[in-house]
């Protein structure tokens, strides 16, 4: 049966008390070393291998955790280890050991992931080891070709950077967090401020390598059509260990644009704006991109009634062109903005990426740790918007956001490219008739279950208010926006489990998820790579 949101907070309480056996720990450490040794016959095996007792141990874990909620916290249950592969052999053994050990694995190439799933588990009975992709970056550029090679643990920026600083007529499209991987982020369809001209990060990815439950290494050739559709959007942890992507670049422009301009619904009107905009956005010219932020903000000077809150929405642009053409554009479409051309940036796509990103300069992109100490708590939810809401119902909407006080919005816009690719092309199901993508978004500083109870209650409230403005039959969401909130599938490998899982996995893939079921079944019919939300297998 589906968990209900409120249900789940047990569940994610029971997270937080879980401790760790150090004895069972030990004896678990030991026997993996053993079978890595003798699977593997690498010398150097030891030095991927990291145990609660190793002084480096807890640094690790933390590295690429990107939400305090589950950071540096000693009451969260750990991995009885962390691997570290360097080489496809590893992983493979990795994979077999954990077999032969009747072990769980938790894959993270990134750890952005929302709710932790890359390096947590719900289910207290199962002993799990953290597989750390973070070695396997290695990026291969081939302009001649327009293609390029990039390990799963390679950064977005890494792989922005290699690109840019070789050609300035070449992009991906990606998203804009320069610290998420390449990974997770590909294999849950990926997309940024170029889907609306090229789709999303899937749509141009050409090959793969992957590690599969027998432990075999496989490319696109050897592990079949099937398989090869999944891993593009449908989550590769659930079919196997994502090594690389093989990726197709795109063109754009020498000269792209950007802007970023706020409007406040007291002063400027911002709801008829809004009103506008999510009219026209759907089929305004595709080279355009428009994101926007709608926030509950304390007024820049008290209000006619006196509120300590407003709205501010914040309109943020990329645009495939220079600045004239854009206000040209804008003026024709979407007037009500005001947009200005001394509101408006040109530069190249490089330049871009580090405008949207807040940098300052290309070395940034290198930079993995770019939050450093300022990692935030947080919660995020999603939706999808397929009909144009009243502006009445929008005006009731910033009502609700200012009474919770301080959860967020930020609506991707669709159409375009995305509306031209079949929904069934890719996992992926989200295309034609989809005008927003909703991100509800909750950030907080201090630790505290008071606070952490507080402030997911706020973001559940106003996911639950805007249910008549969202999609339905069923309610869609993305699958990189994992949601435990949605049902937690502990894939028992039996009826009840795939029900579970139909909860979620129609939520995310709709009408794909049958597919998913069916290569998953065939290429992992023991259920091997199962988590928390993982593609169930057929009930037996």
């Amino acid at each position: 049966m589906a968990s209900s949101p409120l249900a789940i907070a047990p569940l994610l309480l029971l997270l937080l008390l879980l401790v760790d056996s150090p004895s069972a720990a030990a004896k678990t450490d030991n026997s993996l070393l053993r079978c890595l040794a003798n699977t593997t016959k690498e010398a150097d095996i030891r030095s991927i291998v990291y145990t609660p007792t190793a002084p480096s141990f807890s640094k690790l874990l933390a590295a690429y955790i990107r939400n305090s909620r589950f950071n540096n916290n000693p009451s969260v249950p750990k991995p009885t280890t962390i691997l570290t592969p360097s080489t496809p052999a590893h992983v493979s053994a990795a994979v077999l050991c954990a077999k032969t050990l009747n072990l769980r694995l938790r894959i993270r190439s990134g750890g952005h992931d929302y709710d932790g799933l890359s390096y947590l588990s719900l289910d207290p009975t199962a002993p799990f080891f953290l597989l750390d992709m973070f070695n396997f970056r290695n990026i291969t550029v081939n302009l001649q070709t327009e293609t390029a090679w990039a390990g799963a643990g390679a950064t977005l920026g890494e792989l922005y950077y290699a690109i840019g600083t070789q050609s300035k007529v070449h992009a991906y499209p990606a998203g804009i967090c320069p610290t998420v991987a390449v990974g997770g982020h590909l294999s849950g369809g990926g997309y940024g401020n170029l889907l609306r001209k090229f789709g999303l990060s899937v749509d141009h990815v050409v090959d793969a390598q992957i590690v599969d439950a027998k432990g075999a290494i496989l490319d696109r050739k050897s592990m079949g059509e099937d398989l090869f559709w999944a891993i593009k959007g449908g989550g590769g942890a659930s079919f196997g260990v994502i090594l690389a992507y093989k990726i197709n670049l795109v063109r754009v422009p020498e000269v792209v644009s950007v802007f970023r301009v706020e409007r406040w619904i007291e002063e400027d009107n911002a709801t008829d704006i809004f009103y506008k905009w999510h009219q026209v956005a759907y089929d305004i010219d595709s080279n355009l991109f428009i994101r926007v932020l709608v926030q509950p903000v304390t007024p820049k000077k008290k209000t006619s009634k006196g509120a300590d809150k407003t709205i501010r929405l914040t309109f943020i642009s990329l645009f495939l062109g220079n600045a004239d053409s854009l206000v040209s554009l804008i003026d024709k479409e979407f007037p009500e903005l005001g947009l200005k051309k001394e509101d408006i940036k040109e530069m190249n796509w490089l330049e871009s990426v580090l405008y949207w990103g807040d940098l300052t300069s290309p070395k940034q992109l290198l930079d993995r740790n770019l939050a450093g100490n300022d990692i935030k708590f947080l919660k995020r939810k999603s939706d999808y918007v397929q009909t144009p809401m009243t502006k009445k119902n929008l005006k009731l909407m910033w009502k609700k956001m200012i009474e919770l006080g301080k959860t967020g919005l930020v609506f991707n816009q669709y159409g375009g490219r995305m509306a031209e690719i079949r929904a069934t092309e890719t996992p992926f199901p989200h295309r034609a008739g989809n005008i927003f993508k909703i991100q509800y978004s909750v950030n907080w500083n201090d630790a505290g279950a008071e606070l952490d109870d507080k402030y997911v209650s706020q973001i559940r409230q106003l996911y639950e208010f805007n249910a008549p403005f969202v999609s339905k039959s069923p309610r869609g969401t993305f699958v990189n926006y994992r949601d435990v909130d949605i049902g937690v599938n502990h894939h028992r490998s039996s009826k009840e489990s795939y029900e579970e899982g139909k909860v979620y996995g129609t939520k995310y893939f709709m009408q794909n998820f049958d597919r998913l079921v069916k290569v998953k079944t065939a290429v992992d019919p023991d259920n091997f790579f199962r988590y928390e939300q993982s593609i169930p297998t057929l009930p037996a």
